[in-house]
């Protein structure tokens, strides 16, 4: 059996002279975990690990909330509100005593040294290192279109997309010419996965819907909206005959679906694709996402797409006591197919984790490896219309939407998240109204983009 590991004066970190911006610790003392990220992944290995005397467990993230990202779509289309979805990690965590919680950015790991750094300099020893640090949206070689086309991973990305597609609207009614009008009412949402799916037929829900009375000079039901996928079929990853039904769905909705269709450029005009420029105010994207850079910092060779190779137990290939979970790893499921990044497999690697670290550490115990036991794979079109698949159980329209609802409420975090998100679902739902359409002073900035203009200054993305 492996030894229980223990720190000795040879690997207990930096002395206190060390420098202003090195944490000393003392030779003997418990043994210390370093969680790199407060999502999914991080949050559940670091309750795994609460309340464990001997260990010590320091998570780091540079957002002081744990944010449910499945459902931030919601927050763009002006659904629910941003809190309610959000919930502060301390808050979270407050009744794991050996459990601190440092809100900051770590922007390199000393592998060698055994300490993760944050932007300021500061180190942060460990003895055990957990790399949690998700993913970000991937532009596949043109960075610049982030300025026009937003993905969803932030509450600031989704208030960002909520802001400039209300302003649409707001410029609409305000609009004389015909041509800019329609560039304006024109809402291009790229990337046929879940996310684009459920973004396109959210964004056809308020215009169709909560909007639909609001304005005078314009019918916000004449909204054109646009689902670009650059592959033959919408939702790829579900069989064919689910995939042809969310076509159609989306297509009842008022969702123009163009498959076969590759993005060749994004401005402030809109977008081109085979070559022809569609004049759209807002574009939103969902197309494709690249792991976070902590591939990088520990030197590893890394996929395509950024992802860092793990073994069974999710410990990092080639760096001892460095494991990786969540949308950065590159774990593999039982056959040697690549473990899909979702929230329901970060999760479950992270209680995984919890469990195996407290094993490992106290008591020297050798994990079994990770197995992943899928929940199924689940999208929603719109209202009444959801595509669930779970081995060979397939559901489609009200039955599936009534599942997804359920499983995305027993996901979040905290009683009173899933109370009031229940009861927004249920509100909405009788009546067709959405509660959070809001429009800040700094949301304006934005209003020379929608109009087509680039604007002196913007936010940034």
């Amino acid at each position: 059996m492996p030894e229980p590991l223990h720190r000795t004066a040879l690997d207990s970190g930096p002395s206190p002279e060390a420098g202003p911006h090195r944490i000393p610790v003392p030779a003997a003392g418990p043994h210390r975990v370093v969680i790199v990220g407060g999502g999914f992944g991080g949050l559940t290995t670091a309750r795994g690990l609460g309340g464990a005397e001997g260990i010590e467990v320091t998570l780091i993230d540079r957002r002081n909330h744990h944010l449910f990202q499945p459902l931030l779509y919601q927050v763009a289309t002006a659904v629910i509100a941003p809190g309610e979805i959000a919930e502060p990690i301390r808050a979270i965590l407050r009744r794991d005593r050996n459990v601190r919680v440092l809100m900051g950015e770590v922007e390199g790991i000393d592998a060698q040294g055994r300490a993760a750094i944050l932007r300021d300099g500061t180190r942060i020893p460990y003895d055990t290192l957990v790399l949690a640090t998700g993913a970000t949206h991937s532009y596949f070689g043109h960075p610049e279109w982030e300025r026009y086309a937003p993905g969803l991973k932030t509450l600031d990305d989704a208030r960002r997309i909520r802001a400039r597609v209300l302003l649409a609207f707001e410029a609409a009614e305000r609009e004389d010419d015909p041509a800019a009008r329609e560039r304006l009412m024109t809402f291009a949402v790229i990337g046929g996965g879940p996310t684009g799916v459920e973004m396109a037929g959210a964004i056809a829900g308020l215009a169709h819907h909560a909007l639909s009375q609001d304005f005078r000079r314009i019918d916000p039901k004449q909204a054109r909206i646009l689902l670009i996928e650059a592959a033959p079929r919408v939702l790829g990853t579900f069989t064919e005959d689910l995939s042809a039904y969310s076509k159609r769905a989306l297509e009842r909705l008022g969702v123009t679906v163009l498959t076969d269709h590759a993005v060749e450029d994004v401005s402030e005009q809109g977008i081109t694709v085979q070559g022809r420029l569609i004049p759209a105010a807002t574009v939103v994207w969902g197309a494709g996402v690249r792991a976070s850079p902590a591939g990088e910092w520990l030197g590893v060779e890394t996929t395509r797409q950024g992802h860092v190779p793990v073994g069974p137990d999710l410990a990092v290939i080639g760096r001892p006591g460095i494991y990786a979970l969540g949308d950065l790893a590159m774990a593999k499921a039982e056959d040697g197919t690549p473990l899909p990044g979702l929230a329901q497999v970060a999760d479950q690697q992270g209680r995984y984790l919890g469990r195996s670290l407290r094993d490992r550490i106290l008591h020297g115990k050798a994990p079994a490896p990770f197995r992943f036991r899928s929940r199924g794979n689940l999208a929603i079109i719109g209202r009444n219309a959801g595509v669930v698949q779970w081995d060979h159980v397939k559901l489609r329209g009200f039955p599936a939407w009534l599942v997804w609802g359920v499983a995305h409420v027993y996901l979040l975090v905290g009683f009173h998240n899933r109370l009031v998100v229940t009861l927004r679902w249920l509100w909405a739902y009788v009546s067709f109204q959405r509660g959070a359409r809001l429009i800040s002073e700094r949301d304006e900035a934005v209003m020379a983009l929608i109009r087509g203009k680039t604007p002196a200054k913007l936010p940034p993305p």
